[in-house]
C-alpha cells in the first residue's frame, strides 16, 4: 500500500504527463486517488496540473469534506466521489479533456466500433454521459448511468472521464481513449472505419479473460453478420445466437436512412 507521501507525488507525476501530452490545457482536468473507503486524495482548483506540487493536494473525505490541505479542492470533485461510492473496485479516476476523444465528444459521436486490438482489450466500446453544467449534480448523474459496464465515457461537450484499479492503471486509459479517438478520425476521413468480425473479437475477449484485466468492460456488442455469436458482457461466459432476415435487414436500413434525413433536415 502507497504512503499518503507517494500517491501525492504519483498524482503530481500524472498531472505533468496529461499537460504535457495536451490532453488539458490552463488549469483543465482534475485527479483524485482512494486512499480508503472514507479517504481520497484530490488535484486542487485553479491549478495547472503541469505545475502542481505535492503540497498543493487536499485530502477530501466520501463527502466533499477537506480532512488536509489549505488549497480548494476540484469543482469537479462531486463526480469523482460518485464514481467511488458506485464503484468501490476504483482507485482512481482521471477527468480531462484530450483533444481527439473530446472532438467526437463535441461532435456527440461515441466511440463504439470494434477496431483497434488495444482498445477492445482494455476499453471495449466508449459511450458519451449527456452534457452536465460543470460543478453541478448534473454530470455525476449523468456519468453514473455508464459506470457499471464502462471504465472510459466521453462528457457531452465536455472531454473525457476514465477509471481504474490504481492511477497509473486510470491514465494509461486515458491515452488508450485519446489513440483510439484518432485512428478513429483518420480511418473516417480515410473512407470509413472497417470493423473486426466476430470471431476476431471473441478470439480479443479471450486474451482480455487471460490477461485478467481488472475493471469494467461493455462485452461485445455484436456485428453484421447474418449469424452471429455474441457476448451479452465482458465477463459473462453466455452467448446468444442473432439471424437477421431480408425484411428485417431492409426495415433497419430503411430506419437509419430516415433518422439521417431527419439529422441533415434540422441542420
Amino acid at each position: 500500500m502507497m504512503s499518503d507521501n507517494e500517491i501525492k507525488k504519483e498524482i503530481c507525476e500524472i498531472g505533468k504527463r496529461i499537460y504535457n501530452k495536451g490532453f488539458v490545457a490552463a488549469n483543465d482536468g482534475n485527479i483524485t486517488v482512494k486512499v480508503n473507503d472514507n479517504e481520497f486524495w484530490a488535484t486542487p482548483t485553479g491549478v495547472s496540473k503541469g505545475y502542481m506540487t505535492p503540497d498543493m493536494l487536499i485530502k477530501v473525505d466520501r463527502e466533499g469534506r477537506v480532512l488536509e490541505g489549505t488549497w480548494k479542492p476540484s469543482s469537479e470533485l462531486k463526480m469523482h466521489l460518485r464514481v467511488y461510492k458506485e464503484r468501490p473496485d476504483v482507485g482512481a479516476v482521471v477527468h480531462a479533456h484530450p483533444p481527439t476523444a473530446t472532438g467526437f465528444a463535441i461532435a456527440r459521436i461515441p466511440l463504439d466500433q470494434y477496431i483497434m486490438p488495444e482498445a477492445i482489450i482494455s476499453l471495449g466500446t466508449v459511450p458519451i454521459a449527456e452534457y452536465g453544467t460543470p460543478s453541478t449534480d448534473e454530470i455525476p448523474d449523468a456519468v453514473s448511468k455508464y459506470l457499471q459496464d464502462h471504465d472510459a465515457i466521453l462528457l457531452e461537450n465536455h472531454g473525457a472521464l476514465t477509471v481504474g484499479t490504481d492511477l497509473l492503471n486510470a491514465y494509461f486509459k486515458m491515452e488508450t481513449l485519446e489513440f483510439y479517438a484518432k485512428l478513429s478520425l483518420v480511418a473516417r476521413q480515410l473512407g470509413g472505419a472497417k470493423e473486426l468480425n466476430c470471431n476476431q473479437v471473441e478470439k480479443l475477449m479471450e486474451v482480455r479473460k487471460k490477461m485478467n484485466i481488472k475493471g469494467r468492460h461493455p462485452g461485445f456488442k455484436g456485428c453484421s453478420q447474418e449469424v452471429c455469436t455474441c457476448r451479452s458482457k465482458g465477463n459473462e461466459q453466455e452467448s446468444a445466437t442473432y439471424r437477421i432476415s431480408e425484411d428485417d435487414l431492409v426495415r433497419i436500413v430503411t430506419d437509419v436512412t430516415k433518422r439521417v434525413l431527419e439529422q441533415y433536415k434540422e441542420k
